[in-house]
């Protein structure tokens, strides 16, 4: 039971690290604890749900607590206010489809600090930001401890279903980012005829 503990423990830092330095794979942290969670005790898979959730809340709390502190220098140093439209758009979908919004931008590689910047710079409150952002950290923390899981059903050895937990998460991210990429990318004049 103790080394569950220490597991959990370190899940909810390795997340809530990731969470704030976005360079670390988060979800692919959870998808592997999860796969080898169901291989040991399956009802363990909701405590690594729980350790996700709670390391992604407090990391988002972290990130949006930064960037409403330095969040408008942050964004000008970026370029990233450089049409007010942006923020605009942005911040308005954070206030209308709280819980939607914060979950798709946890999905999309890259998409979670553009959001939260955003919601920062057009003044979300805090309490607010907190209350949509709960759900969207545990909804996040199911759908890859769901990927964890479904690895573990379709291999025999622990070390087989994390693997390919992990690596799907990664193929997922790569694609989305390539779809994201290829999506910004305007369309090649000198290609029309």
């Amino acid at each position: 039971m103790t080394a569950t503990l220490g597991g959990l423990g370190s899940l909810i830092l390795l997340v809530l690290f990731g969470s704030v330095v976005p360079v670390v794979p988060t979800g692919a942290a959870v998808s592997g604890a999860a796969a080898l969670a169901a291989h040991q005790h399956p009802v363990t898979v909701v405590l690594v749900v729980i350790a996700g959730a709670i390391g992604a809340y407090a990391g988002d709390l972290a990130t949006y607590g930064m960037l409403g502190w330095g969040g408008e220098r942050i964004a000008r140093r970026l370029h990233w206010l450089r049409g007010a439209q942006r923020v605009g758009r942005v911040s308005t979908r954070v206030r209308e489809g709280h819980v939607s919004t914060l979950l798709v931008s946890r999905l999309i590689p890259g998409g979670r600090v553009p959001v939260l910047l955003a919601a920062a710079v057009a003044g979300l409150a805090w309490r607010r930001f907190a209350v949509a952002n709960a759900p969207a950290s545990l909804l996040w923390s199911v759908l890859y401890a769901a990927i964890g899981v479904l690895g573990r059903a379709i291999f025999p050895e622990p070390w087989q279903s994390v693997v390919a937990a992990i690596l799907l998460v990664v193929l997922v991210s790569q694609g989305l980012s390539w779809l994201s990429r290829r999506r910004a990318l305007p369309d090649n004049p000198a290609a029309t005829p």
